[in-house]
């Protein structure tokens, strides 16, 4: 005959076991998947925009121009706004950096013709100048009158500080009046500058007076 206590036991361990393994299984099933941790690759950083600058020799689009007269008078010419100046007689240069713009007043009686310019100019250049090539001689227009124009290539002065020299271009204009002389336009600047529409800017201004 069963003890009726030992029953109850009996029954008592088989519901705690039931409610046991129940528990572990819904332990189990309640757990979130795992997943691995991926570290974040880190972002490059953003290069700075590129700052605006010209090469060397290239005069900035913003440059301003102001008229200029020789002190004589006789013509007006626009240059660039705080180029330093120096004069020598009747020769004034302004210059920045590698740049120039050199006015000379000639007088003379004698219209330049470009076998003139050839014959006369070119030689005096070629000995005032080191390693001069000369590229062409020809009439142009401007809008202040015909000019002949000597274009060459020659050495600047030496540096004062490290004597060195810079391989320049320089156009030369000449432009003449019955009854006033020459005006000489002579600018210049290193090989490679691309200078064309300052260039043209000066030239066109050129006006007699």
């Amino acid at each position: 005959m069963r003890h009726p206590f030992a029953a109850a036991a009996t029954g008592l361990v088989l519901l705690t076991g039931t409610m046991t393994g129940a528990a572990a299984c819904s332990s189990t099933a309640a757990a979130p998947p795992q997943h691995p941790i991926t570290a974040a690759a880190p972002s490059s950083p953003t290069p700075p925009p590129p700052a605006d600058s010209n090469p060397p020799g290239d005069i900035p689009d913003s440059q301003v121009y102001v008229p200029w007269s020789p002190p004589v008078g006789g013509f007006t010419v626009k240059v660039p706004e705080g180029w330093a100046r120096t004069t020598h007689g009747h020769e004034t240069v302004f210059t920045d950096k590698f740049n120039s713009v050199r006015v000379a007043d000639v007088r003379t009686t004698t219209a330049p013709t470009v076998n003139s310019v050839r014959t006369h100019d070119v030689p005096a250049l070629r000995a005032a100048n080191s390693h001069f090539r000369l590229i062409k001689v020809v009439e142009v227009p401007r809008k202040g009158g015909t000019a002949v124009l000597a274009e060459y290539r020659a050495d600047s002065a030496p540096n004062p500080v490290t004597g060195k020299r810079l391989t320049l271009d320089s156009q030369r204009y000449v432009f003449y009046k019955t009854g006033r002389g020459e005006a000489v336009l002579t600018l210049s600047g290193p090989v490679g500058a691309d200078n064309v529409d300052p260039w043209r800017t000066v030239t066109n201004s050129f006006r007699w007076s």
